[in-house]
């Protein structure tokens, strides 16, 4: 079983780290979501790099993604449906916020450039591509969604806790699982929790 991890926004590929030193399955891919290519880093580029990254991956994989990577993942599971055979969505939202990405912008404008350096990407990328998730609503195609779903929350994740809820409602194949005293970045507060997750799903694979 091959396990892709996805990172969220403000965070790199080695954030994963802590989770996969503790998850049984050797064959991982955590990619840089802001360096696969050079184009303009925009929600549909990296989606895009993403569809060519996976294009020739002939087994199902799990997908596990937090914040903006269970964006990405819970959107490549509705796309491409039969390359994904189970799906991790920590700190998801289906229907993104307005209100919370004008708020993200508006901190991000005002936090100064060099804040962006251990991030992987500038913070002109990073305000245009929060921007570019304004209109993104996956509503409509939770039901081409077919493979098992483990929806996680982070107990102190208030942003996000609501959305997790409604999703596990809409997806009648998923589990809710929040993790007590975790934030939003459960990968990096309680990875032993997302690696117990993926253990279990490895074994039932």
């Amino acid at each position: 079983m091959k396990i892709v991890f996805l990172h969220g926004l403000g965070q790199t590929a080695k954030d994963w780290n802590s989770v996969t030193e503790q998850v049984s399955c050797s064959d991982t891919d955590c990619p840089e979501l802001f360096s696969l290519d050079k184009q303009d880093v925009t929600y549909s580029n990296v989606f895009a790099q993403l569809e060519r990254r996976y294009a020739d991956t002939a087994e199902p994989f799990v997908l596990c993604g937090l914040s903006l990577g269970a964006i990405l993942a819970l959107d490549y599971a509705i796309r491409h449906g039969n390359q994904v055979s189970s799906l991790i969505l920590i700190g998801a939202q289906y229907k993104i916020p307005t209100l919370l990405i004008n708020f993200q912008n508006l901190i991000f404008r005002c936090m100064p450039r060099k804040a962006f350096a251990t991030m992987g990407i500038s913070k002109s990328d990073t305000i245009k591509l929060s921007h570019s998730l304004r209109s993104l609503n996956f509503k409509s195609g939770l039901n081409k969604v077919e493979c098992p779903v483990t929806i996680v929350c982070g107990e102190k994740d208030y942003a996000n806790k609501k959305a997790a809820k409604q999703l596990n409602a809409l997806l009648p194949q998923s589990q809710l699982q929040i993790i007590p005293g975790a934030g939003h970045e459960v990968n990096k507060c309680a990875p032993e929790a997302i690696a117990a997750i993926l253990n279990k799903v490895n074994q039932n694979t």
